[in-house]
């Protein structure tokens, strides 16, 4: 009975036994499942350069805090002691546009996130540049001196610009000196001789080549005195504009009159029409200082000055009328008119 009895509680011991040790086995043992981590990174530019001084914002589900950080001289940021979990990093800098990078920082991880690479921001900047009325007229300037007829002729004294402004006194000088020595401009006078010479017109400078150089030399003087006097000096002093402003709508009628109008009206500086006493004035002047170097048989006195005034005013009225209907055609380089 002794026997049995030992017999059938060794196996009961064996398994209280090894119940024990297996309850012992499984004792629970401490994981570090909630050990914070780091985070750090380089922020660069779209060329790869390092940014300096970018501001880094953390957040994070399990963050009880937003901390910032600036990038360093070499772009780089670090953040420490990170609850683990989700998580977001915002950078910002000065001319760049917001940059985000999220990710998810595992227990005791230590992270390094891809290179952040910042975009030039996109704001525009809405600039304007309003340019002196000097500096418009010098552009409208500019513009006139390429206006050649048929690409050869100067067309100078002649403004297509819908909205013209008044020139300063030196633009006017500029204007009449580039006038006078244009090397067309030779061409003409010298053409103007030679049929002067044909026609035997003053004949007190003879013939020949001392004829002909005499007979240039009246002419080119007739061009430069009327040209400074009537064109620069005089409207610099009666603030007059001396080109004429091209018309170019309405009916002919009135095309006509006012080409017609212009040899004796004006604009001023001021915008306003009003007598071109510049013209009328600068005719008179030219013809009195012809009197100095025409032939003494040729002199008038005042006659020829008066003679040479109405000449030059109806030469003006005529200039006008073929600006008006024609050399727009003919002439080269022309802005747009409205």
């Amino acid at each position: 009975m002794a026997f049995r009895f030992k017999s059938a509680l060794l196996p009961l011991a064996f398994v209280s036994l090894g119940w024990t040790c297996l309850c012992l086995g499984q004792t629970p043992q401490a994981t570090p499942d909630s050990a914070p981590g780091s985070i750090s990174g380089t922020v660069v530019d779209q060329s790869g350069a390092v940014v300096t001084g970018a501001r880094v914002t953390l957040t994070g589900v399990a963050q009880s805090s937003s901390p910032e950080v600036l990038s360093g001289d070499n772009g780089q940021f670090f953040f420490a002691n990170v609850a683990p979990g989700a998580f977001r990093l915002t950078i910002a800098s000065p001319g760049f546009a917001t940059q985000t990078s999220s990710g998810v920082l595992s227990s005791g991880e230590t992270r390094i996130v891809p290179q952040i690479a910042l975009a030039v921001a996109a704001d525009v900047t809405d600039v304007q540049v309003a340019l002196s009325r000097t500096e418009v007229a010098q552009e409208q300037v500019k513009d006139e001196e390429k206006q050649r007829v048929f690409g050869v002729f100067p067309n100078f004294y002649v403004t297509y610009d819908p909205h013209p402004v008044s020139l300063t006194a030196k633009q006017k000088f500029e204007l009449a000196w580039k006038t006078t020595i244009d090397p067309v401009t030779f061409a003409i006078v010298g053409g103007i001789a030679g049929v002067q010479q044909a026609q035997n017109t003053f004949s007190g400078y003879g013939q020949g080549a001392s004829g002909y150089a005499k007979r240039f030399g009246a002419a080119y003087a007739d061009l430069v005195s009327g040209t400074f006097i009537g064109s620069a000096i005089l409207p610099s002093l009666l603030r007059q504009d001396p080109r004429y402003y091209y018309k170019g709508s309405g009916s002919k009628r009135s095309r006509i009159l006012y080409a017609i109008a212009n040899s004796v009206i004006c604009k001023g500086d001021n915008g306003h029409w009003q007598a071109n006493y510049s013209n009328v004035l600068g005719n008179l002047a030219a013809g009195g200082i012809s009197n100095l170097y025409y032939p003494a048989q040729n002199r008038n006195g005042a006659a020829l000055t008066f003679e040479n005034a109405a000449i030059g005013i109806g030469a003006t009225a005529a200039a006008n009328l073929v600006e008006e209907f024609l050399m727009r055609k003919l002439t080269t380089n022309v802005p747009k008119h409205d």
